[in-house]
């Protein structure tokens, strides 16, 4: 892969900050891992994340589970295919998108401060040109690809500045930082179900649009590095060395592997919620009780992984979501078992991705010049690959209701095919602990 240049701040020379002014020594910047600036900033990044994610389109692509249900029942959508297509694409466009917006912001460091304000404009005309589609080509160009591109471009900053912020306790921090996507997902089901059922997708998408304008853009003064962006700087190539790293290759692959199926619950929960007899507000409590279960999680996860070794991470992750998918859900004839499995996948299932952190590490002991945010931007276009893949594989799955009234419990119930792949998927996962061998640790 070719090299490109990535500019290196001087260490011991005076930095010039987008005010103007000068900062000479380490004692005149904000501490680390504490102090009100960190927590601002931290604050700030999980409003964002729970802006531009929801656990994503604004709060909303991992609420697209409840546009998705819309979608289906009303024209003129009804009669479409590729309906879940919309929501994979948006999250999978803007978890691929993620190493470029990375080796963009490194190669242009002034593109830092504007890639947030220019992202949220993109997702918010995205959702605006939304509100006119008449087809589910027109969605997934708008809500799906548009929007994962501002979605890519905001989100960038927050990683990259994370590293600034955060040392010691960057794990809890990212944690907290994710876990705002289960919050959002809290609320947003309970609202985006009542606009659409008072006022339809088009009024919704373009409250929504505004909504994220108004509530985004003052967060986006706190996005900013604690060490100061220099005019002038030194350069030095890019190393990529870690794509072919077997341990890095063995996490890729699990990452991989789980992000395919970890998708398809939070898109079909409350369809099949619907086929076991829950109304509205029933069947968006699948979703609302997934990512609540996530925020505790993702935090819980947080604080492991600066504690445990990565693979103790996956592990913990994987065992869980496993048995909860094959155990609980594929058992789940009504709706008190199906909301179990709903909070037991939140927990483990919904945390997988804060294991990331601590790949990181393990990845930058075995490759000292590799950028932790062009590490962490690959590992989101595995899982983006992943999400990708999962809409089409999703329709191909329940097409016909394979198995239906052929296997007991939800097995039979026509998302059986659905429910053994997340199972399996989830199972995958875990080939990240692979990495624990001698021969590749």
């Amino acid at each position: 892969m070719a090299d490109v240049s990535i500019p290196l701040a001087p260490a011991m020379e005076a930095f010039e900050t987008s005010n103007g002014s000068n900062i000479t020594s380490e004692r005149d910047l904000p501490p680390v891992d504490r102090g009100k600036a960190a927590w601002l900033f931290l604050a700030a990044c999980f409003m964002i994340e729970a802006l531009i994610w929801g656990k994503l389109t604004s709060g909303f692509t991992f609420s697209f589970g409840i546009f998705q249900d819309y979608y289906s029942a009303h024209e003129p959508f009804k009669s479409s295919g590729n309906i879940a297509v919309v929501g994979t694409c948006a999250m999978g466009i803007s978890y691929m998108l993620l190493p470029v917006a990375f080796i963009l912001l490194h190669a242009v460091p002034r593109l830092k401060l504007w890639a947030a304000p220019i992202g949220f404009i993109i997702m918010c005309l995205a959702l605006s040109l939304s509100s006119f589609a008449t087809s589910t080509s027109h969605l997934i160009v708008s809500q799906g690809v548009a929007y994962g591109i501002g979605a890519s471009l905001a989100y960038a900053p927050t990683i990259v500045f994370m590293d600034d912020w955060f040392v010691q306790r960057k794990g809890l921090a990212f944690g907290i930082m994710w876990a705002g996507t289960g919050i959002s997902g809290v609320i947003l089901p309970i609202v985006l179900q009542w606009m659409l059922d008072a006022f339809g997708p088009q009024t919704t998408l373009r409250a929504w649009s505004v909504t994220l304008m108004l509530l985004g853009g003052p967060l986006l003064y706190f996005v900013r590095p604690r060490l100061p962006i220099s005019r002038s700087s030194r350069t030095r190539p890019f190393d990529f060395k870690f794509l072919r790293d077997s341990a890095f290759l063995v996490y890729q692959t699990g990452n991989i592997l789980e992000a395919v199926g970890y998708f398809l619950p939070t898109i079909y929960l409350p369809s099949f919620a619907r086929s076991l007899g829950a109304g509205g507000i029933e069947s968006s409590l699948t979703v609302i009780l997934f990512n609540l279960a996530s925020v505790f999680g993702c935090i819980a996860m947080g604080s492991l992984v600066d504690r445990c070794h990565a693979t103790t991470c996956i592990l913990a992750s994987t065992v869980g979501s496993t048995i909860a998918v094959f155990c609980i859900w594929g058992f789940a004839d009504s709706l008190g078992p199906l909301y179990v499995f709903c909070i037991m996948y939140g927990l483990f299932a919904g945390s997988f991705s804060s294991t990331w952190p601590a790949i990181v590490s393990e990845i930058k002991k075995r490759s000292t010049f590799a950028d932790a945010s062009i590490v962490f931007g690959f590992l989101s276009t595995g899982r983006g690959i992943g999400n990708i893949i999962s809409g089409p594989l999703s329709e191909a799955l329940l097409k016909g209701s394979p198995w239906q009234g052929l296997a007991a419990k939800a097995y039979g119930s026509g998302f059986g095919p659905l429910i053994v792949f997340t199972g399996v998927s989830a199972l995958l996962g875990g080939l990240g602990v692979a990495t624990r061998s001698s021969r590749l640790s």
